[in-house]
């Protein structure tokens, strides 16, 4: 394993490390949209939902006026394809943080940040809380 895989994996076991500090990253989890796959199968999941250019990881927790950070994941040299820009754009607009890491600390450290911040009141929920 390496690469942009290998780079994912220490952030999840980070994650995993880091719940007791952050409980919230229970709930991050990695979207998995990349791999070869027969055509058969790649059929198949289309047909079930899978979407080109789609982040790689999504925490669903509301900070600093965002409804959800959604990262992807790049290593080296790698740039962001058309469709995961147009995904990144479309998912900043309606209201997620969103960001390229080309590391696991980059994202480490963009989730620290991001869940520092204060929670966004949810819809129906005053400011106070």
């Amino acid at each position: 394993m390496q690469g942009e895989e290998a780079e994912q994996v220490t952030l999840f076991q980070w994650a995993e490390l880091a719940k007791m500090k952050y409980p919230e990253l229970e709930l991050m989890y990695h979207i998995p949209n990349e791999g070869k796959r027969s055509p058969v199968m790649g059929a198949r999941m289309k047909r079930a939902g899978l979407k080109n250019g789609v982040p790689d990881v999504c925490l669903p927790t509301a900070h600093g006026g965002y409804i959800g950070l959604y990262i992807e994941m790049k290593y080296g040299n790698n740039k962001p394809t058309e469709s995961q820009k147009k995904w990144l754009r479309a998912l900043r607009e309606q209201g997620h943080m969103t960001a390229i890491c080309y590391s696991w600390e980059e994202a480490k450290r963009l989730i620290e940040q991001y869940l520092k911040l204060p929670p966004t009141a949810a819809k129906g929920e005053s400011e106070s809380g």
